[in-house]
């Protein structure tokens, strides 16, 4: 029994396969409504009163929705929505544009989680700057910490030394001893 149990499948039947004809009939005709239809454009759409476009055949692949103007464009309605005409100030219609309407050179809007991303990136970049100027709680903490360990090490550097000098002044007294009882 195949997945979701339903009954039956698409496995079992036979396979139809387009004829080598049944394909050159299928170009030829769409090539010959696109030439039907470049000489209607060159003619004069409005000479005839009525485009070719109606002529098409239910073999095209192409719908009609594609290739209609944007002010002939209506929407299919849904129920008793055709029968009714509303007068809804705050509806707007929804027209479609076709790709060679859209202005590329206006700025477009982002979304929001591209706003989001921008001011989140400008936040990071600002609080950089500020915890490198020391302005910043953590900044604040990270200098003291830092001065106190410099303190550290001053007073064992010094401690050091003083060891090093107390050592210096032991071993050269050692060797006056040396020197004094040798020479006695």
């Amino acid at each position: 029994m195949p997945k979701g149990g339903r009954k039956g499948g698409h496995k079992g039947r036979a396979r139809q396969y387009t004829s080598p004809e049944e394909i050159d009939a299928q170009l030829q005709a769409e090539k010959q409504k696109a030439k039907e239809e470049e000489e209607a454009e060159e003619g004069g759409d409005g000479a005839t009163g009525e485009p070719k476009k109606k002529e098409k055949s239910l073999d095209s692949d192409e719908s009609e929705e594609e290739e209609e103007d944007d002010e002939d464009y209506q929407p299919k309605h849904k129920g008793v929505e055709g029968m009714i005409d509303i007068e809804n100030p705050n509806r707007v219609a929804q027209t479609a544009k076709k790709v060679t309407q859209i202005d590329m050179e206006s700025p477009r809007e982002l979304s929001r989680r591209e706003r989001e991303e921008i001011e989140k990136q400008k936040a990071k970049e600002r609080y950089m700057k500020m915890h490198l100027a020391g302005k910043t709680e953590q900044a604040k903490a990270d200098l003291a910490r830092l001065a106190i360990i410099r303190k550290q090490r001053e007073e064992a550097a010094k401690k050091k030394e003083e060891e090093r000098k107390a050592k210096d002044e032991a071993s050269s007294a050692g060797k006056r001893l040396q020197s004094l009882s040798l020479n006695k």
